[in-house]
């Protein structure tokens, strides 16, 4: 519902992979934020939803852990599913009104609700199910817009020293945002059956010691051997197009020339296989 976009337009860079697929952020992704005056750090988490396997679990159990250590919460929503059963669910999850947690409502998508006069019934409703300390509608998708919440967010900083180097954007590898942006790519060109199916593993990366290009060596993991076919496509072609955006995005992430070996491998039910979730990096 827009997570992902406002960390990448927070920090002003692409951390956090983005699609209109459910469940694309399997993983806590931390983003650090840093200025003259305070050091932000924001944790994007998976959406928490009803776990249908082990994956599912684990993603789960890494959304409340971040919802209970971090000191200011953004629930995220939008205009056409506000409050609907995985809302209201979210909701429960909620920290305790009369504790010190700082609970900020915000609203995505606003930019396509015509007449605003729209909203004031949600946020009426909004103030019912649970006493935010603010609620803020925004595009996510404009800066204007997230400046604002970013003030918002700033005011009820309490004070303290700095966690991260103020140069620090993550604490992700660099092997990880490469599995992730292969996996993004994935997630944009394959058909609904493929997205929630795929894990990808960085298996080496070396460079050419004539060319100093990066050789990258990664594996797709799915869970049936039509999905296979699909991610290679009738003569290689869809693996052609994934490789060539994932190669795109990957060289401005390394700053230089990258060779790109990809391979498909099934691995029947690894969502719910604890050795290859955490051969896979899933497992805490």
């Amino acid at each position: 519902m827009g997570k992902s976009t406002m960390l990448n337009g927070f920090l002003r860079e692409k951390l956090a992979i983005i699609s209109k697929k459910p469940e694309t952020t399997r993983d806590t992704i931390t983003g650090i934020l840093s200025d003259k005056n305070s050091q932000i750090v924001f944790i994007d988490t998976p959406g928490i939803h009803k776990p249908h396997d082990l994956l599912g679990k684990l993603m789960l159990s890494r959304a409340q852990s971040a919802l209970m250590e971090s000191e200011i919460v953004l629930f995220v929503t939008e205009k056409g599913k506000a409050f609907d059963e995985r809302d209201k669910n979210i909701i429960k999850r909620l920290p305790d009104p009369k504790g010190d947690k700082i609970v900020i409502l915000v609203i995505n998508k606003v930019d396509k609700v015509k007449n605003k006069r729209i909203l004031l019934p949600l946020i009426e409703k909004a103030q019912k199910m649970y006493p935010f300390d603010e609620i803020v509608p925004l595009c996510a998708l404009k800066q204007g817009d997230l400046d604002n919440l970013l003030k918002v967010i700033k005011s009820y900083l309490i004070e303290g020293p700095p966690l991260y180097p103020e140069d620090q954007l993550t604490d992700k590898s660099e092997q990880f945002h490469i599995q992730e942006i292969i996996r993004e790519k994935i997630l944009i060109l394959t058909h609904e059956e493929v997205p929630h199916s795929i894990a990808v593993i960085v298996d080496d990366i070396t460079e050419d010691e004539e060319t100093k290009a990066l050789k990258i060596f990664a594996t797709v993991f799915v869970e049936r051997a039509s999905q296979k076919s699909i991610i290679i496509g009738k003569g290689g072609e869809m693996m052609k197009k994934i490789g060539k955006l994932a190669r795109r995005d990957i060289e401005l992430l390394v700053d230089t020339h990258i060779y790109l070996d990809l391979w498909v491998k099934v691995s029947e039910k690894w969502k719910r296989d604890p050795n290859a979730l955490r051969e896979m990096g899933y497992s805490d």
